[in-house]
C-alpha cells in the first residue's frame, strides 16, 4: 500500500549514492530505543517460545529415558560402548582444535570445495576485493535526465518503508519505472515531503520529510546515502519517556517545505527551524486534526492550512499572534494547494466531492464573508488529491474516491472541465504533476485486497481519514 508519495526534480539527486556509514554505538541504542517504543504497546505473541521450551522439555525426557535404559545394560555393553567413545574422541583430535588451518571443506574429498573466511586466503582469486562495488555504483547511476518518485509504503506484512524508484521517460509514452533503494521506518508513513535544505553543507541538499502512523514525529532522510538505517534529523518525537519540547503530541498528517520555513501539523500547525532542529511557531487556530498544509509560492512566510474542522486558515509566519483569515467551508478538507503562477488564489478539495477556488484579496476578518470565487462540482464522492501544472497556467487536476481523475481549464475564473479519466487504478487519494514533465502526472490509488483491478460490487472504499486512522487494522491492502 502506498500511503503517500513525493516527486524529486530532475538533477537533485546524486549521480551515485553515498554509502552509509556503520551506525555507532549512540546510534544502534537510538535505533533499538525507537523500536522498543513501536512494540511497547503491542502484546507479544509467546506461542512460539513455549513451543520451543515444549520440544526442549520432550527431548531432555528422552535422553533421561535412554541415559535410564543404557544404565540396565550388562557391564560388557557398557565397555564397547565407552571404548567406541574413546576411538572416535580420538579421531575428531579435540585436543589440538584450535590449532588447524581455518577453512572448512563442504561436500567435497579435494581442495575445489574450500571455504576461506576472506578472499585473501583464497589462492584462486586474482582480484582479493570483497565487493562488486564498482559494478553495483555503475548500476546506481542516477542521470540527470531522470526522474525520482519517493514512495512511502506499508506492505502485507506491515513493513513500513520508503522506496525510491527512479522514473525513466521512454518513447511510448509509459515511463519505466524502477526501485533504486529503500530506507526501513518504524511505522506506517502518512505524509511526505521533499526538501533540498543542506543540511549536511552546501548549497542544497536532497531529503525527505515523512509524518508517521502514531508517532508524534517528523523522520528526515537523506536520499543521497544508501543502506542508512537511521534518519539525519528527527523533529520532536519522546526522549526518556517525555515530550521534546515543541514536539506534536499526535502523528502529523500534513507537511509543507520551503526555504524559509518549514511546517507541520497535527491538531496544531508548527514551523520548524531545520538550523536548530527546534520548533519555532506553534499555531492552534483549528479545533480538529490538520488534514493539509501549503506555504505561499511568492510569499514564503504565509501559509495556509485545511481542517476536518471544515475551516481553511491563512497565517503570516511573521505574525504567530495574529488569528489570520478564516474560511468556513462547508465540509472537511482532503487537500489544498496554492496556483503557482499567482500568488493570490488557492484552491481546496473537499470531503463533500467539491473543489473551491478563493482570492485572499477578498478576505476579511468576517468568516461568513469569504466566500470562493466559484466552486467546482467535481466528484461524487470526496475529491480527495488536486495539483497544478506548474508549466501550464490555469491547469488544475483533481483525483477522487469515485475512481476518476479529472483536468480542468480555470481561465478567466469560467472553469470547464477539459478531460474526464478512470485510470483503472481504483479509488484516488493522491495526485501530482511531474516538476519536470507537464504531461506527466503520478496517482496513488486504493485497490481491494486480492484485486488488480476495480471490482463492481467491492465494498465502499475507506475515506482518506479511515485510511490514516485504519492503516494497523489490515482491512485493507492498496497495490
Amino acid at each position: 500500500m502506498i500511503t503517500a508519495f513525493s516527486w524529486v526534480p530532475k538533477g537533485a539527486a546524486k549521480a551515485i549514492p553515498d554509502r552509509a556509514e556503520l551506525p555507532s554505538k549512540e546510534e544502534i541504542e537510538k535505533l533499538k530505543e525507537t523500536c522498543d517504543q513501536v512494540y511497547s504497546e503491542d502484546e507479544e505473541d509467546n506461542t512460539e517460545d513455549e513451543k520451543e521450551n515444549g520440544e526442549v522439555a520432550h527431548a531432555k525426557t528422552i535422553a533421561e529415558a535412554f541415559g535410564k535404559s543404557s544404565r540396565s545394560k550388562n557391564a560388557s555393553s557398557s565397555i564397547e560402548v565407552d571404548d567406541l567413545n574413546d576411538d572416535f574422541m580420538k579421531e575428531l583430535d579435540m585436543d589440538n582444535y584450535d590449532e588447524e588451518d581455518y577453512r572448512i571443506e563442504i561436500l567435497s574429498s579435494g581442495n575445489g570445495g574450500l571455504y576461506y573466511a576472506s578472499n585473501e586466503m583464497d589462492p584462486y582469486l586474482m582480484n582479493h576485493d570483497d565487493s562488486d562495488d564498482s559494478d553495483e555504483d555503475e548500476d546506481q547511476t542516477i542521470l540527470p535526465t531522470k526522474s525520482i518518485i519517493v514512495c512511502a509504503k506499508t506492505d502485507d506484512n506491515d513493513a513500513s518503508y520508503l522506496d525510491v524508484c527512479v522514473c525513466e521517460e521512454t518513447s511510448n509514452g509509459y515511463p519505466n519505472i524502477y526501485s533504486r533503494g529503500r530506507f526501513e521506518l518504524p511505522t506506517a508513513p502518512l505524509c511526505t515531503a521533499w526538501l533540498d535544505c543542506p543540511l549536511k553543507g552546501g548549497e542544497k541538499g536532497n531529503f525527505l520529510a515523512v509524518g508517521l502512523y502514531k508517532k508524534p514525529m517528523i523522520e528526515i532522510w537523506d536520499l543521497d546515502v544508501k543502506d542508512e538505517v537511521l534518519p539525519c534529523v528527527q523533529l520532536g518525537g519522546k526522549e526518556k519517556g517525555h515530550y521534546k519540547e515543541g514536539s506534536h503530541t499526535r502523528s502529523v498528517l500534513g507537511l509543507a517545505w520551503n526555504r524559509e520555513f518549514r511546517s507541520s501539523a497535527d491538531k496544531k500547525v508548527k514551523v520548524w527551524d531545520m538550523a536548530t532542529e527546534k520548533c519555532m511557531i506553534t499555531m492552534e487556530h483549528h479545533t480538529k486534526k490538520v488534514q493539509a498544509v501549503a506555504w505561499n509560492h511568492y510569499a514564503p512566510e504565509v501559509l495556509l492550512s485545511g481542517s476536518f474542522d471544515q475551516t481553511v486558515v491563512l497565517n503570516d509566519g511573521r505574525k504567530p499572534s495574529h488569528s489570520g483569515f478564516k474560511w468556513s467551508v462547508m465540509s472537511k478538507v482532503e487537500s489544498l494547494a496554492w496556483d503557482p503562477h499567482s500568488e493570490h488564489s488557492f484552491v481546496v478539495s473537499l470531503k463533500n466531492g467539491t473543489v473551491k477556488v478563493f482570492d485572499v484579496r477578498q478576505a476579511s476578518n468576517s468568516a461568513s464573508d469569504l466566500k470562493p470565487s466559484f466552486t467546482l462540482q467535481a466528484h461524487h464522492k470526496p475529491a480527495t488529491c488536486v495539483s497544478y501544472n506548474i508549466s501550464a497556467p490555469n491547469l488544475l487536476a483533481t483525483g477522487s474516491m469515485d475512481k476518476t481523475v479529472k483536468l480542468w481549464d480555470l481561465s478567466d475564473n469560467k472553469p470547464s472541465c477539459i478531460a474526464s479519466h478512470i485510470p483503472n487504478a481504483g479509488s484516488l487519494f493522491s495526485i501530482d504533476f511531474s516538476p519536470d514533465n507537464p504531461f506527466l502526472l503520478a496517482i496513488v490509488s486504493w485497490i481491494p485486497k486480492g484485486s488488480l483491478k476495480p471490482v463492481p460490487d467491492a465494498a465502499e472504499p475507506p475515506s482518506k481519514e479511515e485510511i490514516k486512522e485504519l492503516i494497523e487494522s489490515g482491512a485493507f491492502t492498496a497495490r
